[in-house]
């Protein structure tokens, strides 16, 4: 398997609706810069996006009727901001990891990709626990400091250390790694595949 990558993006769709939402609501709208130069330098690289997302216990929600869910809450305005391209994919989750119960197994191998960018909230909870997921299943990792939040900065750091330390993911903001370099450097870690 070559080097293909593709971007998770984790919850950033999100209602913003519980205790310390809006603390995580100003995370993500201070990341709407950065995360639209890494979707513009994955476009030019061909890299697919994938958006995989809470369900909110919406079980019959296609894609489109759970953006336009969350984006009847609190983190309305910046739903508009982070939504689906319509070439990009929606997975649906229902569990922390992205990979539980889901179709995302699936589809990256599908689409030849060994190399994953994990971005999105919460850093320390659904982040986290895709890393782990993503790791054992020898996929090589960037997780961009600049582009996952948490509710409490020292939680958000310390689950950097771990994806880091733990999981063998550069961990470098995207101020000082882009997409290309990142691309063009060797994998940390074997390929591997769903």
């Amino acid at each position: 398997m070559d080097n293909k990558a593709a971007i998770l993006v984790i919850d950033l769709l999100n209602t913003f609706d519980f205790s310390g939402g809006d603390v995580l609501k100003q995370a993500v709208a201070d990341m709407i810069d950065p995360i639209t130069s890494l979707r513009q330098q994955a476009a030019a690289a061909d890299v697919p996006v994938i958006f995989v997302n809470d369900n909110y216990g919406r079980w019959h929600d296609e894609p489109r009727d759970l953006i336009a869910y969350v984006a009847g809450g609190k983190g309305g305005d910046l739903i508009e901001k982070v939504k689906p391209a319509p070439d990009d994919y929606f997975v649906i989750k229902p569990e922390s990891s992205g990979f539980y119960a889901t179709t995302l197994p699936a589809l990256l191998p599908r689409l030849g990709v060994s190399r994953l960018v994990l971005i999105g909230v919460a850093a320390d909870i659904c982040v986290l626990f895709t890393a782990a997921d993503a790791h054992m299943r020898e996929y090589d990792l960037w997780v961009p400091s600049d582009l996952v939040a948490s509710q409490h900065k020292e939680r958000a750091g310390w689950a950097l250390e771990m994806m880091e330390n733990g999981m063998s993911a550069d961990t470098r903001a995207t101020t000082d790694l882009s997409l290309a370099e990142w691309l063009a450097s060797k994998p940390k870690v074997k390929a591997g595949g769903g």
